[in-house]
């Protein structure tokens, strides 16, 4: 069963060849990393602009890059709470903050602990009467439980709205055709766990982990999250240990054959598992089996012409696993990850399924539907193939990139009240200095993350500055002009339609025109993808174009490959043409009841780039008396706003177009967009995907 003849080789070849054709190559493995850990760093350099205590770590197959588009894999985030400081020796505690004493002893699951509380003031037990969310076991000790971290999430839901609370994890439900994402909280412990530390002292036959990756895993320390072990008699005050950095970076050090082996696994999992006997094996123990055979084996028998081999010799220990109800956590090996999730009946069955699987020598896998694995496989036996999907793959993590800036944006804009233009200013400058402190403090991408961010903010700067001015003299500054040219180039249209906007609303109209006739020329509707962020809703496939942009080039595609939409502050009020300004003040008492604080763009003036720069051309023009290019905008702005697939703000769009109508002389017409505006907002979701 185990050998490896030429058919063997054959089979392994040709599935290696249909995996990489979905997207599970080396290339695409480390663009999918590269794109998580920017989100990753987005996501923190953001939280940084509200001095929020909160870190976040993007994990799992996501940021793993060993996922396909079919196995919709959820991307999984870890909500770090910094406020306590987590210690496992008495050594370790700091004075000035609430000091938590790590628990392993007998009383508790192997892989999980206590957390007892310290004095504030002396390393010392707290043994003051218990309050909140600290109770007193039968020892007298202070201990925190878990339930505590159902409110750090509900504290944190401004950042993760659009979702569901259950218990330790929180669910947010992305547009569609994105995977959910689920949050968990956790607390930071700076040193390895007391349990994993018979971990750093082994080395398999595979010489694996090496010396490097255990070094950098000690440093990573540990995380503790609010789940304890079912059944326990103790279970809301355990605590989890969780080593995600640690198992991120061994999965960081595998080859693509192993990735591979690990892809086939999950595929396996929800063609023949999980459709009948759910929330028996999970893709991490699946990862726990992968690793154990990395440790046992030489890295020669890893390698492409091996993949079937490989996998078989995967599934043969996941079945004695299964068959023994044992499979040990692969750097705490005392946390049995099968202990009561194979129900009795259930057993023999999936031991069926996986000796079936692992006896057909390869002919199970023709039967796997997910990204057409099993036909795919067929067809290039018969020395034919499917369309490949890398590029399809590369768009989407090119959108996701855009939707995260987009959306980081969108958040702490929020944050603006409109009190005054000088408080307004004063917050612009903030988030743009303190991004630029932590650009000069860090590398890589974290500095990314940065340039990606600031821009966005310059320009929202002197869109600002420029209504002041305009509200002072009628003119702009050469102040307003800088901040925006900071940020002009953030994507194909959205920056410099604004500048457009502020010329318009001077009167300046030559210059509009300039301005215009170079975004139109820089939108290439073939490829230029629009973006949203403000709410939940049903975004089309992407253009061929755009794809083939994103698989040759990283986040920098972002400038030339998307249009976000444009977002006008109450205090950019003079930098917006009268026809959208009545988008500021569209909201009711009864509207404002029932909202959160995602729902701020609602007192927006928002519109999505290609609708507006029709828009403007139209206006433009007017007044030039070129009416062959107005009524050609007109046309543009009707077949855009009635056409285009992709539009957040179709309803704006109507709106707008409506009040051309009217200025046209068509009442009529004006009328009916009116109602296809208001019928379609009434139709949409206000729930904000969180990236």
């Amino acid at each position: 069963m185990f050998q490896a003849p030429d058919y063997t080789e054959t089979v392994s070849v040709r599935l290696s060849e249909v995996l990489a054709d979905i997207g599970v190559d080396e290339r695409i493995v480390l663009k999918r990393r590269r794109t998580l850990l920017l989100i990753e760093s987005m996501e923190n350099s953001a939280l940084q602009l509200q001095d929020n205590k909160l870190t976040s770590y993007f994990l799992g197959s996501q940021s793993e890059g060993t996922t396909t588009l079919g196995l919709e894999s959820d991307t999984d985030c870890l909500v770090c709470q910094n406020d306590f400081k987590i210690v496992q020796d008495w050594s370790d505690w700091q004075p000035g903050v609430l000091n938590l004493l790590m628990i392993q002893d007998d009383t508790v699951s192997p892989g999980y602990c206590l957390l007892q509380r310290l004095r504030d003031h002396a390393p010392l037990p707290y043994n003051d009467a218990p309050i909140g969310h600290f109770f007193q076991d039968k020892t007298g000790r202070i201990l925190l439980s878990n339930t505590i971290m159902s409110e750090t999430l509900t504290a944190a839901a401004d950042y993760l709205t659009g979702g569901v609370n259950s218990g330790p994890v929180y669910t947010t439900f992305g547009q569609p055709g994105v995977t959910e994402t689920d949050f968990v909280a956790a607390f930071p412990c700076k040193t390895w766990p007391l349990q994993a530390r018979p971990w750093l002292n082994q080395q398999g036959a595979g010489q694996r982990p090496s010396d490097d990756m255990k070094k950098f895993c000690s440093n990573t320390g540990c995380f503790v999250v609010g789940v304890g072990s079912k059944g326990s008699e103790n279970e809301e005050l355990e605590w989890r240990i969780s080593t995600s950095l640690a198992e991120r970076c061994l999965m960081f050090n595998l080859n693509i054959t192993q990735i591979r082996c690990y892809v086939l696994m999950k595929m396996i999992l929800k063609s023949y598992i999980k459709p009948h006997y759910k929330g028996t094996i999970s893709s991490f123990m699946c990862k726990t089996v992968l690793f154990k055979l990395i440790a046992n084996t030489q890295s020669s028998f890893w390698r492409e012409k091996n993949l079937h081999v490989c996998l078989s010799f995967c599934l043969f220990v996941l079945y004695t696993s299964t068959l023994n109800e044992n499979c040990p956590h692969s750097i705490i090996p005392g946390n049995n990850l099968m202990a009561g999730h194979i129900a009795y009946e259930s057993k023999p069955h999936i031991l069926e399924i996986l000796q079936n699987i692992i006896n057909s020598e390869g002919t199970a896998l023709l039967g796997i539907e997910c990204d057409d694995l099993g036909e795919r496989l067929r067809l290039k036996f018969n020395n034919l193939s499917l369309f490949k999907t890398i590029d399809i793959v590369s768009g989407h993590l090119l959108r996701q990139t855009a939707w995260m800036i987009v959306g980081s944006i969108k958040v702490y804009l929020c944050y603006i009240s409109n009190s005054s233009y000088k408080v307004d200013i004063q917050i612009l400058l903030k988030y743009i200095f303190k991004l630029i402190t932590i650009s000069n403090h860090c590398q890589g991408l974290e500095k990314t993350a940065c340039s990606l961010l600031a821009p966005c903010f310059c320009t929202t700067l002197g869109s600002v500055l420029a209504s002041l001015n305009i509200q002072q003299y009628n003119g702009i500054s050469a102040e307003a002009l800088y901040w925006i040219s900071l940020g002009v180039n953030t994507d194909v249209a959205s920056s410099k339609l604004k500048l457009a906007s502020m010329f318009y609303c001077i009167g300046d109209y030559h210059r509009t025109e300039i301005v215009l006739r170079d975004i139109e020329g820089r939108y290439d509707q073939n490829i230029v993808e629009p973006v949203c962020q403000c709410y939940d809703f049903e975004s089309q496939a992407q253009k061929r174009g755009f794809n083939a942009i994103s698989d040759n080039n990283n986040e920098a595609a972002v400038q030339y490959a998307t249009a976000s939409c444009i977002i006008f502050l109450l205090c950019e009020i003079n930098c917006i043409p009268t026809e959208l300004q009545y988008e500021l003040f569209r909201s009711t008492d009864e509207d404002i009841a029932f909202r959160d604080f995602y729902d701020c763009w609602m007192d927006r003036g928002v519109m999505d780039s290609l609708p507006y720069l029709y828009f403007l051309q139209y206006k433009t023009y007017s007044y030039l008396g070129r009416l062959d290019e107005k009524q050609i905008a007109f046309s543009n702005l009707i077949r855009t706003t009635e056409q285009e697939p992709n539009l957040g703000h179709r309803e704006t769009a109507l709106n707008i177009l409506g009040q051309c109508m009217e200025q046209e002389d068509r009442p009529t017409d004006a009328l009916r967009y009116y109602f296809l505006s208001l019928n379609l907002r009434q139709k949409q979701c206000c729930q904000i995907p969180y990236m």
